[in-house]
């Protein structure tokens, strides 16, 4: 729960609360305890913890948040704009030398100083104020928007890292499993190659088989290496540390409620995630206040064509010191100044307008382009849910059925009632299985992520209790 309240946090300032630093708001104690488990040997980092330590160590995430801040000043400079204008002169000066001689040092001495305050106030211009603060307030918004994509960019990031490794560690386990495989076969076939038993190909087809698993193995030995290190970068973190499995009794019901799903079923949840999608999703917010921003240009454009009236207000105070004489304070003196600015050019505001307009549909265009895109992304993450739960079904059992059938050789092989060939070919038929499984296995849960992400869920629990939801397309 404290993990999971850790997420919710950071997804909660990015909205609402963005100029605080991320490495501010992920100081807590899940971070704490990830990074105490990342140094600690022997102590499994789970999904959750790595995610965290991810997050606390995104570069792009704390740069987005930056940008954040300056949208913020932004918008403070364009309030700060109206504030009267402060400022504060002072001088000085002595003659050093007279060439009359009628002049010293102690009665030549003036010094003074001024203080100002001056406000330039528009009176009338046509609105531009209010357009340009809604621009600035959209620029924010923006800003925020980019910040939650690359959130969830994040989120993806190490989910695939995480979950590469794990199926790189069982790619091993197996290709350790089909060298002792191998080398116990091996060693039967030495065995009967000396008593005659069997030919000299068939001795040197176990010597081939022995050397293409361990050739297997180092391979897959070399993608975890490389698995880890990824996942090492993305986390932070300089060991390598051991990861906690995925406990896939926990999708069960997940995995057999998607892939019993008929066409009816599917298309309902492409409509129901499309829904959330045109929703939630950052990237298709970010389309929709970019194109608010070019409406809210073009309209400003459009606003040169009036005239603006302002007024200018100025006062201040004058102190000024002279030796030998009287000081002088002067009293507040104030000037007033009215300005009125009529616009003639009126094909240079024409000129402004068009090129607005063109930017202002490029800009529709591309957030149309944006909607197809994740509409498309949508759909396949939805049908790539549903084809990897039904893979996961088969291979389970394709799996059961070979590992079966070569226990069955395994054992008439023993007995000298089948041949080399068809023990390797059984034992080959029950690992490629195993690696289908596992593949299947992990790109369920990659497809899980993906619609995670596209709805802007906050967790994986929501995405999956979201694609266990019993509902009509109408809904």
């Amino acid at each position: 729960m404290k993990k999971r309240a850790a997420f919710r946090v950071v997804i909660s300032m990015l909205l609402f609360m963005p100029a605080i630093a991320f490495s501010d708001v992920l100081k807590d104690d899940a971070v704490n305890d990830a990074v105490s488990d990342a140094a600690s040997e022997g102590v499994a980092l789970s999904l959750e913890r790595v995610r965290l330590l991810a997050l606390a160590n995104s570069r792009s995430l704390a740069r987005y948040n930056l940008a954040i801040e300056s949208a913020l000043l932004d918008e403070k400079a364009r309030n700060f704009a109206y504030l009267p204008s402060l400022s504060l002169t002072g001088s000085a000066s002595m003659k050093l030398w007279d060439a009359g001689g009628g002049a010293t040092l102690a009665n030549s001495l003036v010094a003074g100083g001024v203080l100002e305050i001056s406000e330039t106030l528009p009176l009338y211009e046509g609105g531009k104020a209010k357009i340009l603060k809604a621009i600035n307030a959209l620029s924010t918004e923006s800003a925020r928007k980019d910040a939650l994509a690359e959130y969830y960019a994040v989120l993806d990031n190490t989910d695939s890292a995480y979950y590469e490794a794990l199926k790189a560690q069982a790619n091993l386990e197996s290709a350790e499993s089909a060298l002792a495989a191998a080398e116990l076969s091996l060693a039967a076939s030495q065995i009967r190659y000396e008593h005659e038993m069997i030919r000299h190909g068939d001795y040197l087809q176990a010597l081939s088989e022995r050397e293409s698993a361990v050739t297997a193995k180092k391979q897959a030995e070399r993608t975890l290496a490389i698995s880890m290190a990824n996942l090492k970068n993305i986390a932070g973190i300089a060991e390598t540390p051991a990861l906690a499995p995925v406990d896939f009794s926990r999708h069960e019901n997940l995995i057999l409620h998607c892939a019993n799903l008929d066409e009816t079923g599917i298309n309902a949840l492409c409509s129901n995630l499309w829904r959330i999608v045109m929703t939630n999703n950052p990237q298709l917010a970010k389309a929709d206040i970019s194109m608010q921003k070019a409406g809210k240009n073009s309209e400003l454009a459009a606003k040169d064509y009036l005239p603006s009236v302002s007024a200018a207000l100025s006062t201040g105070l004058d102190y000024t010191y002279q030796s030998g004489r009287a000081n002088a304070l002067s009293p507040f003196t104030g000037g007033l100044s009215l300005r009125v600015s009529i616009p003639l050019d009126f094909w240079v505001i024409k000129n402004k307008i068009d090129k607005q307009k063109l930017s202002q549909e490029q800009t529709r265009l591309g957030y149309l382009d944006t909607v197809a895109s994740a509409a498309i992304d949508t759909q396949s993450a939805i049908l790539n849910t549903i084809l990897q739960a039904g893979t996961i079904a088969s291979s389970r059992r394709a799996y059961e059925y070979a590992q079966k059938h070569f226990e069955y050789v395994q054992e008439l092989y023993q007995l000298s009632q089948k041949s080399l060939s068809e023990y390797y070919d059984a034992s080959n038929q029950a690992h490629n299985s195993l690696n289908r499984c596992v593949e299947a296995q992990y790109g369920f849960l990659l497809a899980l992520s993906k619609v995670r992400s596209l709805g802007a869920f906050e967790s994986d629990e929501d995405a999956a209790a979201f694609l266990l939801e019993e509902r009509s397309d109408g809904e």
